[in-house]
Parts: structure tokens; sequence; C-alpha cells
């Protein structure tokens, strides 16, 4: 079965728009694990504007679930999961300014950069992964320098999904079994919904995680993040 990991990012941001600890962050992240979260992830972004560094440090004492820390991999990155030892890094070139994620990996245009940060967090016992698209020479890239997984990064399909759901799903159908043809384990994210995610999990296989932050924490707004995560779980359930 996938695994659920949600994204707080937004209840970063929400608590660092007033300023103080409303709402608790670290106590959000536990109830997600309490209500069936099989993970949590962060985006400690240079400029803190959501997660802080300090937020990742208090996390990892407290969390029994998977940690799941992602981001563009500059020195201060490295430096906090060094010291955290997450049980994974998704590794995302996002630029320091950038709203949201919006685009993979070129490897081959990064490969001895990705190559050096994969071996030191290999060094540290730690999982990787890789932030891609799903262009199949590109995932052949990531293969060949040691990556344990890709991260599809899925807004295309989102986009698409309720005009062509069809062709939509099409080629990150292609590319999850081009992934684990080469030995990946794959993960996805970026906007997955309530209302794509059931279409999406069935369609893909050899699935073994989703990061969703943003379309959850919205939905627990309107049904509570009890319920929101059942319902998200269940999107994930195959039988």
């Amino acid at each position: 079965m996938t695994q659920l990991s949600v994204n707080v990012n937004k209840i970063a941001t929400l608590r660092n728009a007033r300023g103080g600890n409303v709402p608790d962050l670290v106590r959000v992240a536990l109830d997600c694990e309490r209500f069936g979260a099989q993970g949590i992830t962060v985006h400690p972004r240079p400029d803190e504007r959501h997660i802080r560094y300090q937020d990742v440090y208090d996390l990892k004492q407290v969390l029994t679930t998977e940690f799941n820390i992602e981001g563009n991999p500059i020195p201060s990155f490295m430096e906090l999961v060094g010291r955290v030892r997450p049980h994974q890094v998704t590794l995302v070139p996002d630029a320091p300014d950038a709203l949201t994620s919006s685009a993979g990996w070129d490897v081959a245009t990064n490969r001895s950069f990705l190559t050096e940060i994969l071996a030191q967090l290999k060094e540290w016992g730690i999982r990787t992964s890789i932030f891609v698209g799903t262009d199949l020479r590109n995932l052949e890239e990531a293969a060949s320098i040691g990556t344990d997984r890709v991260e599809l990064y899925t807004e295309p399909y989102a986009a698409l999904y309720a005009e062509d759901r069809e062709r939509a799903i099409a080629p990150f159908v292609q590319a999850a079994e081009h992934a684990l043809s080469l030995g990946l384990e794959l993960n996805a994210g970026h906007d997955l919904s309530l209302e794509n995610l059931a279409f999406f999990s069935a369609s893909i296989p050899g699935l073994s995680e989703v990061s969703i932050g943003h379309a959850l924490i919205s939905d627990a707004l309107y049904l509570g993040l009890e319920e929101t995560i059942r319902r998200y779980r269940s999107c994930l359930r195959q039988d």
C-alpha cells in the first residue's frame, strides 16, 4: 500500500503570518500521525518563510513515523539534514525565492553535483529521492548516479486531469514502469488532491509514497484533519 506523507509547510505559513506558536506545528504533525499519516514532510527554505530550521529539530525529537525533508541541497540545508538524519531526503531544484517547486532536476546537467550530494546522504544512512519529471532518459540518469528513489513531479497530471485523465496519466505510467525497471523506488507529489489521487494511485505501479500538503491542509479546513487524512488514505487503498 502506498504511504501518505503529510507536508506541514502550510501550517507553518499560517503560524508565521501572526507570530507566536498558533497553530502549533509540532502538535499538528503529531495529530497527523495519530490520525493515520505514515510520514511527515517538511520543505525548509533559506528565508524560513514557512518551515524554520528549528522546526525540523523540534519535529525530529517527537515524530514516530517517517520523516522526509525536501529541498535544494545548499550548504545550510545539508548541514541541517546532517544533524537531523531524517529517514529520507528529497532533493528539489527550487530557487531560494521560489513560491513552490515547479520543475524536476535535469540530472545529466547536474550529474557531478547530485552524485556528490547523494554520496554524502548515503554516508549518513539517509534514503535518497530526486524530484524529477517523466522524461525517460532523465530517469536513466537518476538511476545511474545511485539514488534510491525518484519523486515524480505531478503538477502536469493534476493540471490536465479534469480535461482528460487518461491523457494526463499516460506519461506517468510510462515513467513509473521505466523507473521500476531501472531498480528505482517511486514517490510522487505536487498538486495531488482528493479529486485526482485515487485515479493516480490506481494507475501507477509500484508507488511507494505520496507527499501532499497544500490540498490536504486546505481540505482539513472544511472536513477536519482526522477525516481529511482518512479520505486521503482511502484514495491510496487498492482493496
